[in-house]
């Protein structure tokens, strides 16, 4: 017959303790990293991204745009102040996947200008682009300039966050102006039509921003825009 070994009370108390010593730094190893929460990421202004400014710019335009429908309500309103509400939450959307501070809004983004023609700028080099309006959305070039002519000089150009076919929308040209826009830092151009309203001399929505825009940048800084038809 076998003879079964047994142990003693000295090694039994042992094989325990070992026991408990090792599921004790087990426990604690899984409690520290269950503990552990991972560092917040800090969020980033317009001053800090040029992503972050165009998205910022962009917001701006759609509040002023639908407070200016809101001043001067017709019949057309509501719709366009829903339509434009949705676009406000989803270049949220976007603050919020680039690290943005969410629901930043521009304080240089322009309002609406009257419907009135506003008077022709000269092109590039002329008084426009050295009187402090560089940069200004709105506030160089016209609805009177003619095809072919530049338009909106000094203006920077950012996007709506519509969705639909390559489209823009404009401060200075009604429905229907046909405008090419150029991206100076890549070369890129697009031309499309003017079909809405907004605060800018041009606001692309997204698809026709996509096809001008150099990568992970919603600001376009040097823009050349031309008014073709």
């Amino acid at each position: 017959m076998s003879r079964r070994r047994t142990l003693g009370p000295k090694k039994k108390l042992a094989l325990l303790l070992s026991a408990a010593t090792v599921a004790g730094g087990g426990a604690f190893v899984m409690a520290t990293t269950s503990n552990a929460s991972p560092p917040a990421a800090a969020t980033k202004s317009a001053a800090d991204s040029t992503v972050c400014q165009g998205l910022a710019t962009a917001l701006g335009n759609n509040e002023r745009f639908i407070a200016g429908q809101r001043a001067d309500p017709d019949a057309q309103s509501e719709a366009r102040i829903a339509n434009r509400e949705a676009v406000i939450a989803q270049i949220k959307v976007q603050q919020e996947a680039s690290g943005c501070t969410v629901g930043e809004s521009a304080q240089g983004s322009q309002p609406a200008q009257p419907e009135e023609p506003a008077p022709s700028q000269p092109a590039a080099g002329g008084q426009a682009g050295q009187d402090g309006q560089a940069g200004q959305d709105g506030q160089a070039g016209g609805g009177g300039a003619a095809a072919g002519e530049q338009v909106c000089n000094g203006s920077t150009v950012t996007l709506s966050g519509e969705a639909g076919a390559p489209a823009a929308s404009s401060s200075q040209f009604p429905a229907g102006t046909r405008l090419k826009v150029t991206n100076l830092d890549n070369g890129k151009s697009t031309t499309v039509e003017v079909t809405s309203v907004s605060g800018s001399c041009v606001l692309l929505n997204n698809a026709a921003f996509e096809q001008v825009r150099e990568p992970g940048k919603f600001l376009i800084r040097r823009a050349l825009i031309e008014k073709v038809g």
